[in-house]
């Protein structure tokens, strides 16, 4: 992609950008899911277009293995955030294994 050829973006920034945007996606499928289906649709499409273009410049200097552990790690964090925020929030059982999900994410990685 020509557009992203010269762009130079910190790896932290980069990888927090493309959990973001599947966030984003994320929260729009949920919109979609309860009936808003235009507003929807358009954060579905930032939101890919946004991990999109940001896990292109990721994976030009990482391994896909560790770029989508790490995007995992923080897609999943804000997305339980987002669920806390509209009251789908996790039982203490589900929370503990969402950690230990989390905790394994963190040990493969490192």
């Amino acid at each position: 992609m020509p557009f992203l050829s010269g762009l130079f973006l910190p790896t932290p920034f980069l990888t927090l950008s493309t959990a973001l945007g599947y966030a984003l996606a994320t929260v729009g499928m949920k919109s979609v899911s309860m009936g808003q289906i235009s507003l929807g649709v358009l954060l579905a499409t930032i939101g890919f277009l946004i991990a999109f273009m940001s896990e292109i410049l990721l994976m030009r200097s990482y391994d896909l293995s560790y770029v989508y552990i790490a995007i995992i790690v923080a897609e999943s964090v804000l997305v339980l955030l987002y669920a806390l925020c509209i009251g789908e929030g996790l039982s203490h059982r589900q929370m503990a294994g969402a950690v230990l999900v989390l905790l394994g994410l963190w040990a493969v990685a490192a």
